[in-house]
């Protein structure tokens, strides 16, 4: 994508009334947001079942179920990893989390899940950048505030189960000061975008702190090998980078920088959001307390989450219901169930019984919190296992295989 074409990316931000950027996620209406208008205006490529067939053929693997259900719906470039992978050739995995509070919910265990299973897949490193210095530039935090949230949020993470001997995790406020390369790539970056650009492409105005008016390239530097002497070394090796949707406005810049700084482009996966428990206009929020399931949240409080706030598609009486059948298009517990349920006849057997009347919804929000109780019980457990020790580990500099 050219400079001329990245400076439309304001107006590909605000389809018309959807708001989609790194910080602020609306959608149309109770359906959400729609994600096929993304694509055009983002001008990223629509996952098509020939390329997951291509995936199954080269790594004999069967898609996830993001990926089988659009979960996972949008690329740049995944054929070009697959030809990597085809041919034995390396890259790398980058993925990352802005530490805004103590815990993660539900929506950000998403990208980790799917990164995760990437990892298992391919069998390559990766790297996982923990913006604290983003989250002190946004956020009501101090320095000391954001960077100790990094430090609570990596633990989480590791829990996820990730390989150790592949998998490197930085902080931004430590790793950036002590890393000539990535400071020599960031700056690199930053001489490569313009103000007028950088308006364009993230909004920004006469209001913005100069921080975040640089912010942009310090995301865009992990996308580079060579910032990571101690893994790469000076090695070119292409990454592919598992995120939402409202990230690739940094990425999109990236891939422009890429050939200037004559490195390759990262490659992306998209995804799509995990709604706020009030309805699928917006994704679940951290600073919204009633709109996430947290994973730190008792098996109480995840059931009360669900009874109390989580949107339904039901009718207004159970006989209306019994004759018309609920809505899955609109209602939450269903959506999280498309995320969160695996089996896929199990899930379509949900979406019939609910849609012709059979399932009420206090049945189906009582499978939902059954799901997500385990789900959650099961990650506490592999959280409780995570040491000091165990941090130094993943955040060691030490090559990784």
């Amino acid at each position: 994508m050219t400079t001329q074409a990245l400076q439309t990316n304001l107006e590909n931000c605000k389809i018309a009334e959807q708001v989609i950027t790194p910080w602020d996620v609306q959608g149309e209406d109770e359906k959400g947001i729609d994600y096929d208008k993304l694509i055009k205006k983002f001008g990223s490529q629509k996952l098509t079942t020939e390329l997951l067939d291509r995936f199954t053929k080269i790594t004999g693997h069967q898609p996830h179920h993001f990926l089988r259900r659009g979960i996972v719906f949008s690329h740049r470039d995944f054929d070009h990893i697959l030809t990597l992978k085809e041919q034995g050739k390396p890259f790398y995995l980058y993925t990352g989390r802005g530490p805004s509070s103590g815990s993660l919910h539900m929506g950000h265990c998403v990208p980790f899940m799917f990164t995760k299973w990437l990892q298992d897949v391919f069998d390559v490193p990766l790297v996982i950048q923990m913006t604290d210095d983003e989250k002190f530039l946004w956020k009501d935090l101090t320095l000391e505030e954001a960077n100790k949230l990094a430090y609570q949020n990596i633990k989480d993470i590791i829990a996820f189960g990730f390989d150790p001997e592949k998998t490197f995790i930085f902080c931004d406020l430590d790793y950036i000061p002590s890393c000539k390369e990535f400071y020599w790539n960031m700056n690199r970056i930053q001489k490569c975008v313009n103000f007028n650009q950088a308006q364009k492409i993230f909004g920004f105005d006469e209001t913005s702190y100069i921080g975040k008016v640089s912010f942009p390239a310090i995301q865009a530097t992990p996308s580079f090998s060579t910032s990571f002497p101690h893994l790469f070394g000076n090695r070119k090796i292409p990454c592919l980078i598992p995120c939402a949707i409202d990230q690739d406005p940094y990425f999109r810049m990236t891939r422009d920088v890429a050939p200037r700084l004559n490195l390759p482009k990262p490659c992306l996966l998209h995804s799509t959001f995990l709604p706020a428990l009030q309805g699928a206009q917006t994704k679940m929020s951290s600073s919204e307390v009633n709109s996430a399931v947290e994973v730190c949240d008792t098996a109480n409080q995840i059931k009360k989450k669900i009874n109390k706030y989580a949107f339904s598609g039901g009718k207004t009486s159970v006989e209306e219901h019994r004759e018309f059948g609920g809505d899955t298009s609109v209602d939450v517990s269903y959506k999280y169930l498309e995320f969160f349920e695996e089996d896929d006849a199990k899930l379509a057997k949900i979406k019939e019984d609910y849609e012709s009347g059979a399932m009420l919804t206090g049945e189906l929000k009582k499978i939902l919190i059954e799901k997500l109780q385990g789900i959650v019980k099961a990650f506490q457990e592999r959280r409780a296992a995570v040491t000091d020790a165990t941090v130094e580990q993943f955040m060691s500099r030490s090559p990784k295989s």
